[in-house]
This record gives structure tokens, sequence and C-alpha cells, in this order.
């Protein structure tokens, strides 16, 4: 796993080998961030990176300089080392919060500019992302929700849908505000 962008570009992370995530890919992410560099100032961004995983999506958005990023995580070997990844980059700026994202939307009192959310491709709830993002004005004006998913899903008929985007096998849904 690498960083593909920003200040801390090619910078390579070696999660270990017993990790239940699955980062995503360098493609599929060098692709989504060219689409959110046409869009954004990173500087001024507040994310939220629910389903952390290995921290990949945080530390790009961290070497991009964004003002604030809270990764969220439930697998407590998955926070530590996204604790420990965000202390080598000396990311002040960056929080990991060890709770179930979907516990953490409904009781969520913040905004952020990006949500991005890369929950397991078999969870059957991917649409309550969705609704509690929603549910609770989560995200600032002119903000995106971005979920990453299989194919099997398409979330074209919800009213904030905006586009998605595909990448071998991943898939990005985007919704506005």
């Amino acid at each position: 796993m690498r960083i593909i962008g920003g200040k801390y570009r090619g910078k390579v992370f070696n999660p270990p080998t017993n990790f239940a995530a699955r980062p995503t890919t360098d493609f599929a992410k060098e692709a989504l961030f060219n689409v959110l560099n046409n869009i954004y100032n990173f500087e001024n961004l507040e994310v939220l990176d629910l389903f952390s995983g290995t921290g990949s999506i945080s530390y790009e958005f961290l070497s991009r300089g964004s003002k604030v990023v809270t990764a969220v995580e439930n697998n407590q070997k998955h926070v530590n080392y996204i604790l420990k990844q965000f202390e080598i980059l000396k990311a002040d700026q960056a929080n990991v919060i060890k709770i179930d994202a979907f516990k953490y939307l409904a009781n969520c009192k913040r905004q952020f500019d990006i949500i991005f959310a890369d929950p397991p491709y078999e969870d059957k709830n991917i649409i309550e992302i969705y609704n509690l993002v929603y549910e609770k004005s989560l995200l600032k004006e002119d903000s995106l929700l971005i979920i990453e998913h299989s194919g099997i899903y398409d979330f074209s008929q919800l009213s904030k849908f905006k586009e998605m985007r595909h990448y071998g096998s991943v898939y990005f849904s985007f919704f506005e505000t």
C-alpha cells in the first residue's frame, strides 16, 4: 500500500498480513483523487473516513494537507495501526475513533466536507450510511458523501445521487448536499 499523491507521495505502508481489511486499490485511489483534485482545495477540508481499515484513504487526505481527518474503525488492531501511521506522519490534524461506523453516524453532531465510507462489500446495510448522513445533516454545504462498494449496488435512484464511477472491481457512488 502506498500514498499516491501529495507531500507523502510514494510513502509505502505495510499493514500486517493478518488484517481483515480490503484497502482501496492504488488504481482506484488515484482515479478518485484525480476527481476530487478538480473539485476541492484540500487544505480547507474536514474529512470523515468511515470503515477506515488500514487508513489508506485517511493518509491520502492527510498527504494533500486536509485540515481535519477523522478515521472511524471498529477493529482494535486496525485502530492501533492507523494511530501508529498518524504518529509517523506527524499528523496532528488526524484522529481515529474506535467505534462501529453506524453508531458513530447515529450519534455524530459534526458536519464534514467529505464523508468517505468503505464498508465491507458484503454488508447488507450500506444504504444506512446514506440514510444516517442525510437524516443527521452531517455534510456541510457543497459537500460530498462517497461510498465505495461492489458492482452489485445501484444507488442512482436516491435523491442526492450525483454519479457513480468504477475502476476495475471498485465502484464509487457520489452524493451531494
